[in-house]
């Protein structure tokens, strides 16, 4: 009764979600065939198991995505490479899902893995050798576009999930940009931030004009790397501190460029 029961979860599927997070996952095996995410592939609901039946050999993870809505996902620049490759990925709308998932580790022997993780396990040994050969080219201006955000990043580095996109956030450890987001709108005295890492395009034109302000005009890269950093949060629906100050340095830029 597959109608019946995507109807009964639209209105406690929010519940069977909070039971697998409570007590530490003491009810999860009993709750995670009962839970259901929208697919990037099916338009609907879909169980796990579900995702699963439909992974591809070459396959190692369920993937997923987080965001407000689905439409704000689907547009993610973070989705491009794992769409590009014909995987699946679920659709994470509901404050609560990635910490289930979380609890949850992973479904029949199969982990998951956020788009925004760090390493996406879809580049094989030799592209990733051409990948840390090419990021070393860059190692001195992504330092130095780190240090001109002052703290605000891990890092900066070239990106293997971008294909039309400038740039992207993505995060490493445990807390993702979504849990941090999610943690912070909490009532406490101490905001978390989760350990966030700028990710350029190389096949972008902006990247291009990135690699001549660095041996041209530094501080003119100073204001690109703050923009790109600010568009980045804005992508990912964060606040930004002073969109002020942001909307005079793309003023500014456009009046250069006028």
């Amino acid at each position: 009764q597959r109608e019946k029961y995507e109807e009964f979860f639209k209105n406690f599927g929010l519940q069977l979600k909070f039971g697998i997070y409570n007590d530490f996952g003491a009810n999860k095996e009993m709750l995670q065939e009962l839970i259901m995410f929208y697919s990037s592939s099916e338009k609907k609901l879909v169980t796990i198991a579900e995702y699963i039946s439909r992974m591809q050999e070459e396959q190692k993870y369920i993937y997923y995505a987080c965001g407000e809505s689905v439409a704000r996902i689907d547009r993610l620049p973070q989705t491009e490479l794992v769409k590009d490759k014909g995987f699946e990925i679920l659709y994470l709308t509901e404050d609560v899902d990635e910490f289930a998932l979380k609890v949850l580790q992973k479904y029949d022997e199969k982990e998951f893995k956020s788009v925004s993780s760090g390493d996406l396990g879809l580049e094989s040994e030799e592209e990733k050798k051409s990948s840390e050969k090419q990021a070393e080219d860059y190692k001195e201006m992504f330092s130095f576009m780190q240090e001109s955000l002052a703290g605000k990043v891990k890092g900066v580095r070239l990106s293997q999930r971008l294909k039309s996109h400038p740039v992207c956030l993505t995060s490493e450890g445990e807390l993702s940009l979504e849990m941090e987001k999610v943690l912070n709108s909490l009532p406490t005295d101490k905001p978390v931030k989760a350990d966030r890492v700028l990710e350029v395009n190389a096949d972008h034109p902006i990247f291009a004009v990135v690699c001549q302000l660095y041996k041209e005009d530094k501080d003119k890269l100073k204001t690109y790397t703050d923009i790109l950093y600010t568009q980045a949060l804005l992508i990912e629906g964060i606040a930004i501190d002073d969109p002020v100050s942001f909307s005079n340095a793309v003023c500014n830029l456009m009046a250069d460029k006028a």
